[in-house]
């Protein structure tokens, strides 16, 4: 829902009523995730899509129907038919299932409250039933990610609470997720599976070095949708003009910036110094907190004294094992813009727990199922891990 969130918050502004097409679940290799939906006006107007074009006008229909005749909010299941090509479905040979339901925004303000949340760029999570008794289908509450009251209702008792608990932990994880609450007496007799739309704060990116590479990587990390820091400790090299596309350039000792400012299971850092003085200090703390990716630019020959150093100092060698270095994967880059590619190319495969491998050298689907834990964090099986590393003048 969070793709069209512009649009949505325009309407829910004019009270206009809409048809909201949501994808609630994936299999195989379908092109969007859960949460991405289309939505229709009564004037007929589009926005957004489910499948990057393979059912949109299956799906345009049924909204265009629900707007006209009305009903209970409806799922549709649409996936590839060997038997009948001909047949409205996904090219791509996975399948998705569709809720598709009529709203209301003067029925429901708090949906409009929270797509002006988003637009401000504060946390929220919308949680959408989208599997139980027929009545419960569509049913949404509004969550902040500040601690705040939730709005809406999905049963007026404990689901409302059991969601809203659920909702501020995948908040907290950045993560769009199903849950399953209820069918139980503590909770909701009804067993419900809900869809929780997360719109956390931006990931952050920390880069540490103001050298060229680091202004190609903050080119590609905002790009990326990451809110990202430039820091190091010598003033004429840390300047807002040599670094436009960072949000935040600091000069500061890079372990003693870190040891003041917010990360989070989500959080890469990027030490880019090639300095003992600046890398060693720095990674001792970075290897001990609770970020998403430590990642240290070098040779092979840079990397194995940094490794040496840093076991001088007593660091677990479970700790050590966290530490991607040299920095990106193998893609044979060579200028600074090609190393930020590999740079970032190795954070997304380790945030997705992929191999890094061409697909065309994989089998299997595409887009893999990622199951989650009941806090909403990814449980991740375990997958061979690539040596990588961007080509250095210096390897």
């Amino acid at each position: 829902m969070f793709n069209i969130a512009d649009t949505l918050r325009q309407w829910c502004r004019e009270a206009r009523p809409f048809a909201l097409a949501t994808v609630i679940d994936v299999r195989g290799s379908a092109p969007k995730p859960p949460g991405t939906a289309l939505a229709v006006d009564e004037d007929g107007n589009v926005v957004g899509n489910v499948s990057g074009g393979c059912v949109e006008a299956a799906v345009y229909d049924l909204c265009q129907r629900l707007l006209t005749v009305g009903g209970f909010p409806a799922r549709a299941r649409f996936g590839y038919s060997d038997d009948d090509g001909f047949a409205v479905g996904l090219t791509c040979g996975g399948e998705i299932e569709v809720l598709v339901q009529r709203v209301d925004p003067c029925a429901e303000p708090h949906l409009g409250a929270a797509l002006e949340d988003i637009a401000e760029g504060r946390a929220t999570a919308v949680a959408r039933v989208v599997e139980g008794p027929e009545h419960f289908l569509g049913r949404t509450l509004s969550v902040p990610g500040d601690e705040g009251p939730y709005h809406g209702t999905l049963d007026g008792g404990p689901a409302d609470e059991a969601v809203a608990a659920r909702a501020r932990a995948l908040l907290r994880a950045g993560r769009t997720a199903r849950v399953e609450v209820g069918g139980d007496a503590d909770s909701c007799p009804q067993p419900l599976t809900v869809l929780v739309h997360a719109h956390a704060s931006r990931p952050r990116l920390l880069i540490f070095g103001a050298v060229d590479f680091a202004a190609a990587l903050s080119r590609a990390g905002r790009f990326l949708g990451y809110h990202v820091t430039v820091c190091d400790a010598r003033p004429v090299f840390a300047t807002r003009a040599r670094f436009p596309d960072a949000d935040e350039v600091v000069t500061d000792w890079p372990h003693r910036y870190l040891q003041r400012t917010e990360v989070d299971a989500r959080t890469a850092i990027c030490t880019l110094t090639h300095d003992t003085r600046f890398d060693l200090p720095l990674l001792q703390l970075a290897l001990t907190l609770p970020v998403g990716y430590v990642g240290a630019m070098g040779s092979r020959r840079t990397h194995e004294d940094r490794v040496r150093r840093l076991r001088r100092t007593a660091m677990p060698e479970e700790r050590l094992t966290r530490l991607r270095s040299p920095i990106g994967l193998d893609l044979g880059a060579l200028t600074p813009e090609e190393t930020a590619i590999s740079i970032v190319a190795e954070i997304i495969a380790h945030t997705h727990d992929a191999t890094g491998l061409p697909l065309s050298q994989r089998t299997g689907p595409i887009h893999r199922a990622v199951h989650r834990t009941t806090d909403g964090t990814p449980e991740k099986e375990p997958r061979p891990w690539i040596p990588a590393g961007a080509f250095h003048a210096e390897d």
